[in-house]
């Protein structure tokens, strides 16, 4: 099974920027090729970025509010919005609308969630202390497009936007500045390549045949207790980095671990739900370029990422039986996992699959070092809005991202599902 578990080198990645096809490359970005056609070719094959300045916006909308006009662009799939300074939050608004490849039609306008320095590297380690981070909302998957507008309207101006739309006089209120350097991010996930002799999934195991690949592998000693009980899940299946087509060369080489796996942090992908679960590969993609190429992280940074029919993804890079250091809890991400389920569930459900796929996953990972799905333990915490540096928390050791930092993340209706989660879990283990 050894073999299941190495990560390997993707493909070759290519990041065409601007328009039109002839124009030169965003900086930062790798030199596109010399051919138009091959050039197109090659950058959708494996993936790009466009990232274009935002500009104040003309009219009547006043201060505090810019955007890129309605525009035609290459084709892209997931959308965010970037800043210079990673410690500067956004204080407003930020909407897009797209033009649909398939049809030609333009979108409404959909807001993007600009809270996302919740999901992040703990402070004073050395991922988030690197110059390349930036602040980014969440990404928000749109499907294949080719055309673009987006307004960014401060806080106070998107409140006396709305006073104005509804007729009201009362005096605007103040602006909270909008951050440095925004710039709208179009991610072209690229193609899936099927590649000979890949292995694209992590294949099911019994509980037997869990335990014994956990002492072969060295995952951990197995006290007496646990020989006798171990408490291990089955290992579900696992499409694999391979099988979700990540190009490994966007990350950065090594491999980072904490000690062990101690809570599991439930999370929502914030990037919407109109996606088709033959379409995850390409959404986990665009996250991982976003994460990286745009943000400035050293890999995705989930642990694992589950889709709404049930399909479980390996995340950051390091081997799934092993306890890879993630960013998606800032201040919790020390002996703890990230599982991202795709989609945004403030007011949808979640599906059914997808909250028994986190449960077969945690009572699998989670059995490997010896944690009771319905329990609680402690973690200390790194550093966060919630609770200060060093102060050791006691979480439920599923928790949603929400316990270990304020935000409204995996969404309310996810986070209500957590108790079946934990419940199914522990029979899964055989509590």
């Amino acid at each position: 099974m050894l073999r299941f578990l190495a990560s390997s080198i993707g493909v070759t990645c290519a990041v065409a920027l601007a328009l039109p096809l002839a124009a030169p490359a965003a900086a930062g970005s790798a030199a596109p090729p010399t051919t138009g056609r091959t050039a197109q070719a090659e950058a959708y094959a494996s993936g790009s970025t466009q990232s274009l300045p935002l500009v104040p916006l003309a009219g009547d909308r006043g201060p505090g509010e810019q955007g890129v006009p309605r525009r035609d662009v290459r084709h892209f799939s997931l959308v965010g919005v970037v800043w210079d300074d990673p410690d500067t939050e956004l204080h407003g608004r930020v909407q897009v609308r797209t033009r649909a490849t398939a049809t030609g039609t333009w979108s409404g306008w959909q807001e993007l969630e600009t809270h996302n320095a919740d999901h992040a590297a703990d402070p004073g380690t050395p991922e988030s202390t690197s110059v390349r981070l930036r602040g980014a909302t969440a990404p928000l998957w749109v499907g294949e497009s080719d055309g673009v507008e987006v307004r960014v309207r401060a806080e106070g101006a998107a409140r006396a936007r709305a006073q104005s739309d509804d007729g009201a006089g009362s005096a605007a209120p103040a602006t909270s500045p909008l951050p440095t350097g925004l710039r709208l991010e179009l991610v072209n996930p690229g193609e899936d390549i099927p590649r000979a002799g890949d292995a694209t999934e992590i294949p099911a195991l019994s509980s037997a045949e869990t335990e014994r690949e956990l002492l072969a592998l060295g995952t951990g000693a197995l006290t007496e207790q646990q020989k006798a009980k171990p408490h291990i899940g089955p290992r579900p299946s696992i499409v694999t980095r391979r099988g979700w087509g990540a190009n490994e060369k966007l990350r950065e080489k090594k491999f980072v671990y904490t000690k062990k796996v101690k809570v599991a942090f439930v999370h929502h992908s914030a990037t919407g739900n109109n996606y088709r679960c033959s379409q995850a590969p390409s959404v986990i993609r665009s996250i991982y370029r976003y994460h990286v190429k745009s943000m400035g992280w050293r890999d995705i940074g989930y642990n694992f990422v589950v889709d709404k029919c049930g399909k479980i993804y390996e995340g950051r890079a390091g081997g799934v039986a092993k306890p890879v250091l993630g960013a998606h809890t800032l201040g919790f991400n020390s002996n703890s996992m990230g599982i991202a389920v795709l989609g945004t569930y403030g007011s949808k459900k979640p599906s059914s699959a997808a909250v028994k796929a986190i449960a077969r996953l945690t009572a699998w990972k989670l059995g490997l070092h010896g944690m009771n799905p319905r329990g609680k333990t402690y973690l200390k915490s790194g550093g966060g809005n919630l609770y200060r540096k060093g102060k050791k928390v006691r979480l439920n050791v599923i928790s949603g991202h929400r316990d270990g930092f304020a935000t409204s993340c995996p969404g309310r209706k996810l986070y209500g599902k957590l108790g079946t989660a934990r419940k199914t879990a522990a029979k899964y283990q055989g509590r």
